[in-house]
């Protein structure tokens, strides 16, 4: 009996000083925008208003809000897609092909993921640039005196924007995922791939039937945090990038939130866009999680 007292005693003063820090810094913080979401503040000054659900009110009816809405489900479907799609076909082609440099390979995808986003975002401004950049600077062999003329503004234009900074979330997430797919592969046992090709199965088909199912566990983990993350990451690339332009277009959850609260000093209203960002954070993880959910296979 003293050893179970004394082992709880243990496990509870380790265990404390994570919980009070999470409480402090994690529990008290979300409650608090919670609660500042139902007041008018100017974030600056010690006046506060009591104004109920109004800021929600306005919120749902900014067309900023649904601009900002629109453009984060938009990065969130495209940047999680390909990115998932790319790291797993670079982890198994990596892994189950004998190719030549494959450490080089790995140790260049993942160099992405070891720079900060501002690099990543100067990197990839400057090869957007319209007049000096990489990638005008390569089109215009094939465009002529007309591409020199007229350049294409890819972070100035409200109709590509967005997908210029899609191409630069990309390239910085795929190293990390095909890294972390590439060791869950290479625990999965070869004698199954030999059974397979003795049946007569090819690569496609042991990719499908073997590869993917014996990972899943793994896609499925990655998968939650990378969607809810990314609505974290959209907000560091469009700050650094764009600042939400041109015009708003590419404008997201948290750099409308970013602006409202400590640009145009509206903190509360501010306050209501990260409780609107939060329960939609926490709703798609669930049905993330409810979706992906399938029997679990050992091996």
């Amino acid at each position: 009996m003293s050893k179970k007292k004394g082992r709880g005693r243990f496990i509870f003063f380790c265990l404390a000083p994570a919980v009070i820090l999470f409480f402090i810094f994690m529990i008290v913080p979300t409650i608090d925008v919670f609660r500042m979401s139902l007041y008018k503040w100017g974030g600056y000054t010690a006046e506060k208003t009591f104004v109920g659900l109004e800021n929600f009110k306005k919120l749902f009816q900014s067309d900023r809000f649904y601009q900002s809405f629109q453009n984060s489900i938009l990065l969130i479907v495209i940047v999680t897609v390909v990115t998932f799609a790319l790291a797993i076909i670079f982890a198994a082609i990596l892994t189950r092909e004998k190719l030549k440099g494959q450490t080089f390979f790995r140790v260049i995808f993942y160099i992405p993921n070891i720079l900060s986003i501002v690099v990543i975002s100067a990197i990839f401004s400057a090869i957007y640039d319209p007049t000096q950049g990489l990638l005008n600077s390569f089109l215009n062999l094939f465009r002529g005196e007309n591409g020199i003329a007229n350049p294409i503004l890819w972070l100035g234009s409200q109709k590509i924007v967005i997908y210029s900074i899609v191409i630069a979330m990309i390239w910085q997430a795929i190293g990390y995922y095909m890294v972390m797919y590439m060791a869950s592969m290479a625990n999965i046992p070869e004698s199954l791939y030999e059974s397979a090709s003795l049946e007569g199965a090819g690569r496609i088909t042991q990719f499908f039937s073997i590869t993917l199912p014996l990972i899943w566990t793994n896609i499925r983990t990655t998968l939650t945090f990378f969607v809810i993350s990314t609505i974290n990451m959209s907000f560091l690339f469009v700050k650094a990038m764009t600042n939400g332009g041109p015009d708003g277009a590419s404008s997201v959850f948290l750099s409308y939130m970013y602006q409202e609260a400590y640009t145009n000093s509206s903190y509360g209203y501010g306050m209501a866009i990260g409780v609107v960002v939060f329960l939609f954070s926490f709703a798609l993880a669930a049905i993330l999680n409810a979706a992906t959910k399938r029997e679990e296979i050992e091996f």
